[in-house]
């Protein structure tokens, strides 16, 4: 299955991002995943799609890529992703110093989820 990702450079994500991912399966809601913070440390972070509303659903797929494989394929919303460390309190918020954005993200397959 076919799948085209774009997200525009704003508020939330520093790059634009226009992709087709072939997905090897259907994909599935996550909440949590393990993937690297803003100083390439690999964390469990909490984890949401993010549009021009706010907070939106991600979902996590397995997909072919040319250059890595097989890999997990994270996505969310016209405005990308949106992260923080896993089980903090606070609201989702583009100026919370403790959360950052991303267009996507592109883990190994084996990355865990929840």
């Amino acid at each position: 299955m076919l799948i085209e990702i774009e997200v525009t450079a704003g508020h939330n994500s520093p790059l634009d991002l226009h992709r087709m991912f072939d997905l090897l399966e259907d994909p599935r809601p996550v909440s949590q995943v393990m993937a690297p913070n803003p100083r390439g440390e690999d964390v469990w972070c909490d984890v949401t799609g993010w549009d021009s509303n706010g907070p939106c659903p991600a979902l996590a797929a397995t997909s072919e890529d040319s250059g890595e494989g097989v890999i997990l394929l994270i996505y969310g919303g016209a405005q990308g992703l949106r992260l923080r460390p896993a089980n903090n309190p606070s609201n989702w918020s583009l100026t919370d110093p403790n959360q950052w954005g991303e267009a996507c993200l592109m883990l190994g397959r084996n990355t865990p989820t929840s």
